[in-house]
C-alpha cells in the first residue's frame, strides 16, 4: 500500500458500509415488523424487495455519475439522503411509509461502493500501482463483515429498544460518513471523458466481465436467501428471540472475516470461486436436515461453515471486477456488480414469498433450499468450466 492516501481507507469504508449494513440489519426485525402491523410474511418481504430494486437500478447509475462527475459530488449528497430515510423509517406509522424510507434507503447508499472503487483505481493511477490489493482486502473484508454483522446488531436493537432502532442507526451512520467524505475525499476536477476507447466504432461485449456478473446473481441468491430464509426460520419456528437469532449467525461472521482475512491476498480468484461454490452446496445439505427441534450446536455449526463462501465470494468477486473492468469505468462497473447481486436478492426475496407464504415453517425452509441447490451447482459448474479467470489473482 505504499504511496495510497491511508487518509482515504476511513471513508471508502463508511461509505461502503452503508449498503450492507441496511441489506442484514432488518433479517431479525422482520418478524417484529410483521407483529406490530398485522402483516404476513410475504408483505414484509417487500421491505428487502424496496431496498434491493433501488439498489439495482441505483448503483450502474450512480456509478456512471461518478466515473463522470467525481466520487465527492454524488458521495455527499446520497449520504445525506441515507440520514433522512433513517428519520422517515424511525416514524413510520404503517408498512407503506416504511417500504418508502427503504427505497430511500436503497438509493442513498449506491453512491458507497462505487466512489470507493473509483477512489481506489484513481489512487492506484496516482501512485503507479497495478492494484492496491491491501486496501481492497480492508474494503472487502469491512463490507463483509457489516453485511454478516448486521443481523446481530439488529438483533441487540431490537431487543433493546425494538425494530424502530434498526432505521434510527442510519442517522449517526449516514453523519459519521457524510463528515469523513467531507473531510478526506478530494475535491473533484472537471468532469472527464473516457479515453478508453475509440470515438467511433463499436463497443466491444467484456464476456469475462458480463460472467462475473452472472456469478455474483447467483451467489447473492444463495446468500441472501439462507441469511433472511434461515434467519426467519430461526425466530418462527425454532422460537429464538431477536438477540438470540444473531447471536446464533455469529459464527457465520467471524468465519467470513477470517477467510477474507487470510486469503485476501494470496490465491487466484477462480480457485476461491470453486471453493465457495461447492461450500454452498455443502451448506444447503446441512439445512435439510434442520428441524424444529435442531440442537442448538447444529444451528451453530450451518453458521460458521456458511461464513466460507461469504468471505470468499464477496472477495473474489470484487476483484475479478477490478481487474476486468474498463480503468475509466470502474465506477459504473463496481455498481453493475451490485446491480447483478441485488437482482439475485430480489429473486430470493421473491421466491421465499411464493415458498413461505403467510407462515415462515420448516418445510417452507427445506423447498427454499432444495431450489438453492441447484442454484449453487449452477453456480459451481461456471466456475469450473469458465477459463476467463484463469491467471487472475487477488
Amino acid at each position: 500500500m505504499s504511496g495510497f492516501d491511508r487518509r482515504l481507507i476511513t471513508p471508502l469504508v463508511a461509505g461502503a458500509v452503508l449498503n450492507p449494513v441496511n441489506s442484514t440489519i432488518l433479517s431479525v426485525a422482520l418478524v417484529p415488523i410483521g407483529l406490530a402491523f398485522g402483516e404476513p410474511p410475504s408483505r414484509t418481504a417487500w421491505l428487502i424487495t424496496a431496498l434491493y430494486v433501488a439498489t439495482a437500478i441505483g448503483q450502474p447509475v450512480t456509478g456512471r455519475l461518478i466515473d463522470t462527475y467525481g466520487p465527492r459530488r454524488l458521495f455527499l449528497p446520497a449520504t445525506a439522503l441515507v440520514g433522512v430515510a433513517g428519520v422517515l423509517g424511525t416514524l413510520a406509522p404503517n408498512l407503506l411509509v416504511l417500504v418508502v424510507a427503504r427505497v430511500l434507503l436503497g438509493l442513498g447508499t449506491c453512491a458507497g461502493y462505487p466512489a470507493a472503487m473509483r477512489l481506489l483505481r484513481d489512487e492506484a493511477d496516482r501512485t503507479g500501482e497495478d492494484s492496491p490489493g491491501g486496501v481492497l482486502t480492508i474494503l472487502a473484508i469491512s463490507t463483509q463483515t457489516v453485511a454478516v454483522i448486521g443481523p446481530p446488531l439488529g438483533g441487540l436493537l431490537v431487543d433493546v429498544g425494538g425494530w424502530r432502532t434498526t432505521l434510527a442507526i442510519n442517522v449517526p451512520l449516514a453523519l459519521a460518513a457524510f463528515v469523513l467524505g467531507w473531510r478526506y475525499f478530494p475535491r473533484d476536477e472537471s468532469p472527464r471523458r473516457s479515453e478508453s476507447r475509440p470515438a467511433a466504432g463499436p463497443r466491444r461485449l467484456n464476456v469475462p466481465l458480463l460472467i462475473t456478473y452472472v456469478r455474483a446473481l447467483l451467489a447473492w441468491i444463495v446468500s441472501y436467501s439462507f441469511l433472511y430464509g434461515f434467519t426467519q426460520w430461526l425466530s418462527a419456528s425454532r422460537g429464538l428471540s431477536a438477540g438470540q437469532t444473531g447471536l446464533v449467525l455469529l459464527p457465520l461472521f467471524l468465519t467470513s472475516m477470517a477467510v477474507a482475512a487470510l486469503t485476501g491476498r494470496s490465491g487466484t480468484v477462480r480457485a476461491k470461486l470453486v471453493v465457495a461454490s461447492a461450500t454452498q452446496v455443502a451448506v444447503c445439505g446441512l439445512v435439510l436436515a434442520l428441524h424444529p427441534s435442531s440442537p442448538l450446536w447444529m444451528l451453530l455449526a450451518i453458521a460458521l461453515v456458511a461464513g466460507v463462501p461469504q468471505g470468499l465470494n464477496s472477495l473474489s468477486l470484487q476483484n475479478a471486477v477490478y481487474r476486468q473492468a474498463d480503468p475509466a469505468n470502474v465506477g459504473a462497473s463496481a455498481g453493475l456488480l451490485r446491480t447483478f447481486g441485488y437482482l439475485g436478492a430480489i429473486v430470493s426475496s421473491v421466491v421465499q414469498g411464493l415458498l413461505f407464504g403467510s407462515r415462515v415453517d420448516t418445510a417452507g425452509l427445506h423447498d427454499l433450499t432444495v431450489f438453492l441447490i441447484g442454484v449453487s451447482l449452477l453456480f459451481l459448474i461456471i466456475n469450473v468450466v469458465d477459463k476467463s479467470l484463469k491467471g487472475l489473482r487477488t
